[in-house]
This record gives C-alpha cells, structure tokens and sequence, in this order.
C-alpha cells in the first residue's frame, strides 16, 4: 500500500510539474505610470496564472532599456517609442512585442516642463541658454519637448539638454544642477509640494498628441525563439491593462511599489492610459517627428518591427 501511495503521488507530481513549471522574465522599465500593466499583472498573480514568473527590474534611464534587452540582462523592456525607433536605427535587432501606454488627454496633462525656484520661464523663448534635464536624450519627454519649442519658433540648440533620472530630479533642483526638468506626474505634484519651483509648460497638453508613449519591446532572436512566452505575455499585459484603466486603487498600489512614491502622491494623478494593442501605423507620427529632428539615419521599416 505505502509503495502503491509513493507511485501515485510521484505520478501525480510528473503530471502536474509541466502545467505548474513557470517561466522566468525581467521586464525592465523607468519609475512611471506607463508599464503599470505589468506592474498589476506581477502583483495580482496574472503572470503566474499565465505560466510566467515576471519581475519587474527598475532601469533609470529610459535610454538604457535597449542595451539591457541585448544584452539579456532583461528579455522584455518598456522603451519609449523614440528610445526603441532610435535603437533599430542604430542597428539593435529588436521588436515591438505588444502596447503599454498612449498619450490622450489626461496623460498630456500630466507631463510638464517643471522650473527650479530662481528660474523665471514666461514663454517659450525664455527656455533658451538654460540647462534642462531629461529622463533619456532622444527619449519621450525630450523629443515631445523639442517639438513644442519647434512649434514655438524656438530653436532647440539653443537649450542645454543633460540626462537626469526621474528620481533624482527632485535632489537636482534643488541643488540648482538644472535649472528646468522635462518631468511627469507624480514627480511635479512632489516637487511642487516640497515647494522647489513652479510649472513653466504643460508641453504634453498643448501638443495634444494620441500615439504611443512606451510599449513593450524584445530582442527579435529571443522573441522569435519564445513564441509561446510571448503569447503568455501578451495575455496577461491585456489583463492588467484593464485593471490600470479601470481599478485606480490597485493600480495606484502596484505603480507605488515599483516607482517607490507614496501611494497618497501616486493617487494624486491617474496613470497613463493602458493600451495593450499596437499597430505599426501608430509609430509614423514619431518617424516623421524623429525625421525632421535627425536623429534617424535610415529609413525605418515599421512592419519589420513589429512582432506577429
């Protein structure tokens, strides 16, 4: 009998192991709202029921996200649409795997150029001659920014441009490293309340923009050779995008914990609209915008970057 027991529950085991056994990711990503998806989809246990043991890996620049997916120290990354078409430019073999987040109307909202106490910024010309931190040359925020100055009549060679981490944006401030942040909600509600400066633009808002912000990226190689994590990971991406956009209090929590804010600042503003869907015709906005800026060298083919 007690043999009989040993060979059942060994059975047992050997034919549950394969429908348990997870597989193992890092999804890397900067401390904003827009990979909330994956946030919620790792603390709510969506991606363990999809089969897929997810971490979620804090990278400072956004810029830095292609280099980790290379070099495999993250298999899926969360680049700005900028950061990821000016890798493939460059050369990196990478694919967009599914959406995270669009700009809309109260995303827009919430981005800002943020103006350190003793800087006066009236109207666009007075950004020129200052010293402006971004979270990622050639990034998100960055790019949308030149773009405004454009559409303002200003010329963006003349603004200082320096790489500064969303975390570290409050300490730079306030030591007067720069004088203005390209920055987003909730980095503005806590800097304003620390009293360090004040709202010189609401860029986001008076662009008005509909496209991707980040979306969730991989190398082609791996991706081509995990199709099945892919399909697991799509999955539960589109699970947590709903809980995101529709459950404010887990969403609130889950992007708390990863961004390390209090969750009271993190309330203060909803997260970026998740969108889980992506279609190629939604990046030719930012090839024309990355086009007339030169920081594309060939001509990008966007059905070639985007994963079936």
């Amino acid at each position: 009998m007690t043999k009989f027991l040993a060979a059942a529950t060994l059975a047992a085991a050997l034919v549950a192991s394969p429908a348990c056994a997870q597989t193992k990711i890092q999804i890397g990503c900067t401390a904003t709202t827009d990979c909330a998806s994956a946030m919620v989809a790792v603390d709510e246990g969506i991606f363990r029921k999809h089969g897929l043991d997810a971490e979620m890996v804090l990278i400072g620049i956004n810029s830095n996200i292609p280099a980790a997916i290379v070099s495999n120290s993250i298999q899926i990354g969360g680049p700005t649409s900028t950061v990821f078409l000016q890798a493939a430019d460059g050369g990196l073999d990478l694919v967009a795997v599914a959406g995270a987040s669009v700009m809309n109307p109260s995303s827009n909202a919430n981005i800002a150029a943020f103006v350190r106490n003793g800087i006066t910024i009236k109207e666009p010309k007075d950004f020129v001659g200052k010293k402006v931190g971004a979270p990622g040359l050639g990034a998100f925020l960055h790019v949308l920014f030149v773009k405004w100055l454009v559409e303002k009549g200003v010329d963006p060679r003349s603004v200082n441009f320096v790489e500064v981490t969303f975390p570290t944006m409050a300490d730079i401030i306030k030591s007067g490293g720069v004088d203005v942040v390209l920055t987003a909600e909730p980095f503005i509600t806590r800097m304003t309340n620390a009293g360090l400066g004040t709202i010189g633009a609401r860029y986001g808002a008076e662009l008005a923009r509909t496209e991707p912000i980040i979306f969730y990226a991989a190398a082609r190689d791996w991706a081509e050779k995990n199709p099945d994590t892919i399909k697991k990971f799509r999955a539960a991406i589109a699970e947590g995008a709903d809980i995101v956009n529709s459950d404010r209090d887990k969403a609130s929590a889950s992007i708390a914990k990863f961004t390390k804010q209090s969750i009271e600042l993190v309330k203060a503003s909803p997260p970026n609209r998740s969108e889980p869907a992506l279609k190629a015709e939604q990046l030719a906005w930012w090839i024309d915008i990355m086009s007339s800026q030169k920081m594309l060298q060939t001509k990008v083919d966007l059905n070639k970057l985007m994963l079936n």
